[in-house]
């Protein structure tokens, strides 16, 4: 991150004035002929559409890639000419403006229409990439993709599209930037994914199956068999607070709250729907989820219930407000807190609450339903073990999505202050 400080600075301190110019003016902006569905292949030349670039743009993989025949692709381009490493595609249709850079020289073809292809021999590729995901390219898109239901991105508006630019050493410099910081930032998503498939993989074997008492993978020491008790004689869930949805914001002030739209699918804080509210004063610590606590979610409006009945544990040092639905859980003296905590993570728990939900509309999960759970425990001794090793995975995992978000908010310090 120094190196990275250093670099950005570097940048600062280069800028001069920059030339205004059309793409249009710079590169061939054009398409390829269309494939048809009938020429789709399970293998071959890589088939690229706009929705794949969406998928890529979203840190997806692409569902079920598309291939065409060697044949026919060394047919098309002879007619088109090859897309070439600094090449730039961008989405037409759907989620229009999106771009995708071509890094390698492996071929790939698309479909007409579907996709803007920018033929630059001009401008820094990792810079042109950059620039074009900025605020005035994307806003000019928007602008001029038509006022129907759905807007579509052409080539003779991809020619008209303005862009500014320095000298090459300058756009150089700020695309190795822009394309460090992106390459850091995949680098912690990937530290961050098999963080979370360890964690799933010890939450699949260090708790017993079904009919049997003992787990597949122990500690040292430890071959006593688990015992049955009842969720209720090891818990018990906090009332329901209270903070009415007029008085939340998405502006980053006051507290964050933990409501339905904050907890996410696996059971983690979802980001990207931030809640604040920042009108509260001498608020007690009981309608705040503290350090080391974690809530369950009692309530669902999907009817799939991917959500009722996950716990999420605050492995960070901040406290989060409680909206309704979100309820703090009080572990019983006598049983680590993070062992209950990750008892309830486990599939098994979670799928015979989500049996349990009541409602015609929006499910809601009973705290009688939740108590008369049947589990199994192991003694104090292995459970603190337990309950250690899920701590220290989910302080890990916290760490690394605060990580990732404090550089997506450095990348988008960078796209306003970088480019013009």
């Amino acid at each position: 991150m120094a190196e990275f400080g250093c670099l950005y600075s570097e940048v600062l301190l280069t800028r001069n004035a920059w030339e205004k110019r059309k793409l249009g003016e710079l590169m061939k902006v054009t398409s390829v002929k269309r494939v048809h569905q009938s020429d789709w292949r399970q293998e071959g030349v890589p088939f690229l559409r706009a929705r794949d670039i969406v998928a890529i743009n979203k840190n997806q993989k692409v569902k079920e890639p598309i291939y065409i025949s060697r044949d026919l692709y060394e047919r098309y381009s002879e007619q088109s000419g090859r897309v070439t490493p600094g090449d730039l595609l961008v989405t037409g249709v759907g989620s229009i403006g999106i771009p995708f850079l071509i890094k390698t020289e492996s071929p790939i073809y698309f479909k007409d229409g579907n996709i803007i292809w920018f033929q630059n021999r001009t401008l820094d590729p990792a810079f042109f990439y950059f620039q074009f995901t900025g605020n005035s390219i994307q806003t000019y898109i928007l602008s001029t993709s038509g006022k129907g239901t759905v807007g579509t991105f052409t080539i003779a508006t991809g020619k008209q599209t303005p862009i500014v630019f320095p000298k090459k050493t300058e756009q150089k410099l700020i695309g190795s930037t822009m394309s460090d910081l992106d390459n850091l930032i995949a680098a912690t998503q990937d530290k961050l994914s098999f963080l979370k498939k360890m964690k799933m993989f010890f939450l699949q074997q260090i708790f017993p199956t079904k009919d049997h008492d003992v787990p597949q993978i122990r500690f040292d020491g430890f071959t006593d068999a688990w015992s049955h008790y009842k969720l209720g004689s090891l818990m018990r869930i906090d009332k329901e607070q209270e903070v009415k949805k007029e008085l939340l914001t998405d502006i980053q002030k006051g507290f964050y709250v933990l409501a339905m739209r904050t907890f996410s699918m696996d059971g983690y804080i979802d980001h990207s729907k931030p809640y604040w509210l920042n009108c509260l004063d001498n608020v007690s610590d009981d309608k705040f989820l503290l350090p080391r606590e974690f809530a369950i979610l009692d309530a669902d409006m999907d009817a799939n219930l991917p959500k009722i009945g996950r716990v999420l544990l605050n492995a960070s040092s901040e406290k989060y407000l409680l909206a309704a639905h979100v309820r703090k859980i009080q572990v019983k003296s006598g049983n680590d807190p993070i062992f209950i905590y990750a008892l309830m993570r486990g599939n098994s728990v979670h799928e015979r609450l989500k049996l349990e939900a009541n409602g015609s509309i929006s499910k809601r999960l009973l705290d009688k339903n939740v108590y008369k759970q049947s589990i199994l425990v192991p003694n104090r001794s292995e459970q603190s073990k337990i309950g250690r090793l899920f701590f220290l995975l989910e302080t890990t995992i916290t760490l690394h999505q605060q990580k990732i978000q404090m550089l997506k908010q450095v990348k988008k310090s960078c796209l306003q202050n970088l480019f013009i």
